[in-house]
């Protein structure tokens, strides 16, 4: 099996960074993972892309298999993994076509098998951060420094607190008037349990979110005329618009990101992946 040392999940756009790109069926003690994972190159680093949804965005969030999708890339090598994600925003700062490196989620889904220690061999791992902060300094760094003139009028936000809805449904307005009453700043359905299950398994781990949208909508924002709720079509619109952009940062966040690991996320290794 190649080894790969950095993996990016994401949607199919993101497949093209990879020069030399192999495809691999890679199995797991969970089943398949979402899709075929490909390895290649970036600059100098080992590269695994893999599609969080599946090829052709076949999987809903709550359907998708995270446990093997997470011990797939760890089969092939992988310890640090770049998480790009569609986000809806919950600030009137936080506008379309930013981008945000999460520092904290909060989890609201739920019935998703979200850990390699279920019985009998029963851990209790600590996600008191749960996003590598070598990571997330590469991404901030990178994102800003690798976006270029594309991406003119872009913002990128150092940290916020994603909450991580079950989906496939959007949220009401009661339910997103609450998310912002809480102080949380953008509204998710893939990033629970990504990020945990990584830590698990001795990964470091990095949500990128991408904002598409204002989620139900605002009135007034900046003093504009009042926003409409999200929609699928203008998620996929604006994600859309944004893809070339972020996909060429990618490449500025990899040549970032240390060799090698000072941070604390590899001392939850699971005991089939040690050291």
């Amino acid at each position: 099996m190649p080894g790969a040392e950095i993996a990016i999940i994401g949607g199919s756009g993101f497949y093209q960074l990879l020069s030399d790109a192999v495809e691999e069926q890679v199995g797991t003690p969970y089943g398949p993972p979402s899709g075929p994972v490909t390895t290649g190159r970036i600059g100098g680093r080992e590269v695994a892309f893999l599609p969080r949804h599946g090829p052709g965005h076949t999987l809903p969030p709550h359907r998708i298999p995270y446990r093997a999708n997470m011990w797939a890339l760890r089969a092939l090598g992988v310890s640090r993994v770049l998480s790009p994600c569609a986000v809806g925003s919950l600030r009137a700062d936080v506008h379309p076509g930013d981008l945000v490196v999460c520092d904290q989620f909060v989890d609201r889904t739920w019935g998703r098998p979200d850990t390699f220690f279920d019985g009998p061999d029963v851990r209790h791992v600590s996600v008191a951060d749960p996003y590598c902060p070598e990571l997330r300094a590469a991404a901030a760094a990178g994102l800003a420094r690798g976006a270029g003139p594309a991406a003119a009028g872009r913002t990128v936000h150092d940290r916020g607190t994603v909450v991580v809805i079950q989906g496939p449904r959007f949220s009401t307005r009661a339910e997103s008037a609450w998310f912002r009453s809480a102080g949380w700043d953008v509204v998710n359905m893939t990033q629970y349990p990504e990020a945990p299950l990584a830590r698990e398994l001795g990964m470091c781990f990095c949500g990128i979110a991408l904002v598409t949208d204002y989620d139900t909508g605002a009135e007034g924002i900046d003093g504009g005329e009042e926003i409409e709720a999200v929609t699928m079509e203008a998620v996929f619109q604006v994600l859309g618009s944004m893809v070339d952009t972020v996909r060429d940062a990618l490449r500025a966040v990899i040549d970032l990101i240390p060799p090698e690991r000072s941070c604390r996320c590899r001392s939850s290794t699971h005991p089939d992946f040690p050291g």
